[in-house]
């Protein structure tokens, strides 16, 4: 009589692609008694277990209010949780931390150290999330915001304006099993060019250093990139079931030493690529508007993992100062953003015990939207706006106010310019002064969906 996968889980043992092999090897041979208990021991997975205690992690945060302290302490709590992942060894959290997800999940501002280990929920579904400058020398930056406006779009969907690309890019794309699939080819076409939505922007100021006008776009992959995250976590979520399935399902990884990591690495850097040339139709196009040569350009992402050795750099929020990081540096500079009235700060830094090679992604937030929508419901949108951008040209591609973007939104910069200083989180050696900036604004306002409930009402 045949053993049957039921057999096996009635003797104990936990059910996974293994049983497949083990019951066709076990009736081949006839295996029972204590042959059979003995193949099994062997045959079985390796269950990998979480740390019993959590591995140790940076703290680079001070709290210099009682908002803070709660903040602090959530973002504390979920990193106590997420360093008892079995892959990590360490970690740290920037001064902009705020928490995101359950429990136990990569807080934003946060960096996690994975050995042999890619972990797609620790770079998110905004892969890449990047920013890049170029410098168009002594020009009025009206002109430059006029020009950039004029080409860039934010929100949903895509356009076809810019869906021609390399074809060694798209080459790359077609030969990756993770990126070879119909929707991906599509968004990789029909969203080049766009920004998205959310605190992704396009910021024109002037560097106090030079006076030179200076454009700033941040954004991730789009669609092409989240495609991407959901495939990532669906591979991961296979190998966890097996493999350690006392993990918390939102921190599987996919094993780098496996011809799967090795492709999911492959994949994570052609969305690299994808997302460096979206940021470079938006900077030529414009330049092209102005017709003026940029001066100086740069880019660093801030939401993506890095390689060095066995060890998987997994930054959520987080700007890699060590150039080992970042392949296509320019002198070691990055970009650090605050908010649309306070300066993009221009840093360089190296790796200390303290950072891990890492800064700050930006300011960060304290309160979430909605919390921050219901403590200003005494004043009217526009009052807000007005107050908190005086002096500025801000613009909301939707024609529809975002009050969550805007200044009072997010941490106090001064604040979080000091603990860089305070923590060695990178050398500011200039600044974006700010003149005026795009954002997506408030879209989903009138959103077809939205009119029709309101024409019902």
């Amino acid at each position: 009589m045949s053993i049957t996968g039921n057999d096996l889980i009635e003797m104990g043992y936990r059910t996974g692609k293994w049983f497949k092999e083990a019951l066709n090897y076990i009736n081949a041979e006839k295996l029972s008694g204590d042959a059979l208990k003995a193949y099994l021991d062997n045959a079985q997975p390796v269950q990998i277990l979480p740390h019993q205690e959590a591995k140790p992690y940076e703290v680079n945060i001070l709290a210099d209010n009682e908002l803070e302290e709660v903040n602090v302490k959530r973002v504390c709590e979920s990193m106590d949780e997420l360093m008892k992942v079995p892959t990590l060894t360490k970690g740290a959290i920037m001064p902009d931390a705020c928490p995101t997800g359950p429990v136990g999940h990569i807080p934003v501002g946060g960096v996690a150290v994975a050995k042999n280990a890619i972990h797609p929920a620790m770079h998110s579904a905004d892969i890449c999330c990047s920013v890049m400058m170029t410098s168009f020398g002594h020009v009025d930056p009206k002109l430059v915001l006029d020009a950039a406006h004029s080409i860039t779009h934010f929100g949903p969907g895509g356009r076809d304006e810019y869906c021609d690309m390399p074809k060694s890019l798209s080459d790359k794309i077609a030969e990756n099993d993770f990126l070879n699939n119909d929707r991906s080819i599509m968004l990789s076409r029909k969203h080049l060019g766009t920004q998205g939505d959310g605190n992704h922007f396009l910021y024109v100021g002037r560097s106090e250093q030079t006076g030179e006008t200076i454009m700033v776009t941040h954004h991730g992959s789009r669609g092409f990139g989240a495609n991407l995250y959901k495939h990532g976590m669906k591979a991961a979520e296979s190998i966890r079931k097996e493999l350690s399935p006392m993990t918390m399902k939102t921190n599987a990884w996919i094993p780098y030493d496996t011809d799967k990591g090795k492709l999911y690495w492959e994949a994570l850097q052609i969305v690299r690529e994808w997302t460096k040339l979206n940021h470079e139709i938006l900077h030529n196009a414009t330049a092209g508007l102005i017709k003026n040569d940029p001066t100086q350009r740069f880019w660093n992402e801030h939401n993506f993992v890095f390689k060095d050795g066995d060890d998987f750099y997994h930054g959520k929020g987080a700007t890699p100062l060590d150039d080992k990081f970042v392949p296509d540096s320019t002198e070691g500079l990055r970009l650090v953003p605050l908010n649309m009235s306070e300066p993009v700060l221009i840093v360089k830094g190296e790796t200390t015990e303290q950072n891990l090679g890492f800064a700050p992604h930006g300011a960060g937030r304290n309160v979430s939207r909605t919390q921050h929508r219901k403590s200003n419901s005494d004043r009217t949108i526009e009052e807000i706006f007005a107050q908190e951008t005086e002096g500025l040209d801000i613009r909301f591609f939707s024609n529809q106010i975002d009050i969550t973007e805007l200044p009072s939104a997010y941490k106090n910069a001064d604040a979080v310019q000091e603990q860089m200083n305070t923590f060695g989180l990178g050398e500011v050696v200039d600044k974006v002064l700010p003149y005026g900036c795009i954002m997506a604004g408030d879209w989903e306002r009138d959103a077809p969906w939205k009119k029709r409930r309101r024409s019902r009402r």
